[in-house]
């Protein structure tokens, strides 16, 4: 029984030597994490507010306040810690080793982010707009930091890491997109009257595209043709199936006109044996 009391005694002694060296210097490390996490929340909204009032993208504005708000309670830790006489040098050296470890494993992730961040900035194409990147066509339907997602004419969704869009060429068309096509016709053909043909053609089809013109004209002086081409514009989620109509539309026309597209010929001269002369 003395043995007990003997240490709740030492407890007792403990706890009364720590409240009389250290109640100051507890109280005011509380009173500076108070005082830092209140000023943390009034700052974040001071921050938001600044940049949604300068159109900065949602979340952008979100993620920058969040990360101010996160840094200025992390100092304010800091310096709680050192008014306690705590060191926080082994602290720091953890948490960067913590840190450079992080971004090695992350390094992806976060150059995804940080591409995001610029493409929701820089705002190069929005959701609904049609973009050509690395290839791949489709229409924008999700914006995120990470990715975006694109659905093309055959209802695929393709998601694209943002790192990937970000110094690489990049097409945008909007809601349209530019159809390239031609054909090649006989050197004796009334070129006037394939151009008007090919042009009929075009006229017949109303979803294609009327602020940008259809171009239809001479491409290419080949072998044995003349290359008529004729580029238009159509709505990306029926690119396929219009060209392949607009095609099969021209060629009925040429057959009702009698406009020949000739197969590839080579002319060849065979010379006598110059000895038996």
């Amino acid at each position: 029984m003395s043995e007990e009391l003997e240490q709740a005694n030492q407890v007792y002694n403990t706890i009364i030597d720590f409240i009389t060296n250290y109640s100051f210097q507890l109280i005011g490390a509380l009173l500076i994490v108070f005082i830092g996490v209140i000023t943390s929340k009034y700052v974040h909204k001071f921050v938001l507010k600044i940049l949604l009032k300068n159109n900065i993208d949602e979340t952008v504005s979100g993620f920058v306040a969040n990360f101010v708000r996160i840094i200025i309670v992390a100092m304010v830790i800091v310096i709680a810690l050192g008014k306690l006489g705590i060191s926080i040098a082994p602290f720091l050296a953890a948490v960067g080793a913590l840190s450079l470890t992080a971004g090695l494993a992350l390094q992806g992730s976060v150059s995804n982010f940080a591409a995001g961040i610029v493409l929701i900035i820089t705002k190069p194409f929005k959701i609904g707009d049609t973009i050509n990147i690395h290839n791949i066509y489709g229409e924008v339907v999700e914006i995120k930091l990470a990715y975006c997602v694109l659905i093309n004419e055959d209802k695929e969704q393709i998601t694209i890491p943002n790192k990937y869009m970000i110094g690489d060429v990049l097409i945008n068309s909007f809601s349209y997109r530019l159809v390239e096509g031609r054909v090649g016709v006989a050197y004796d053909s009334d070129i006037q009257k394939v151009i008007q043909t090919i042009k009929d053609v075009l006229e017949k089809f109303d979803m294609l595209n009327t602020e940008n013109q259809t171009t239809v004209g001479v491409e290419k002086f080949n072998d044995s043709s003349i290359d008529i081409a004729y580029r238009y514009w159509v709505p990306a989620n029926a690119y396929f199936k219009t060209q392949y109509s607009i095609n099969l539309e021209v060629l009925t026309a040429f057959n009702k006109k009698k406009i020949i597209i000739p197969f590839p010929q080579h002319e060849l001269k065979i010379l006598g044996d110059r000895d038996a002369r």
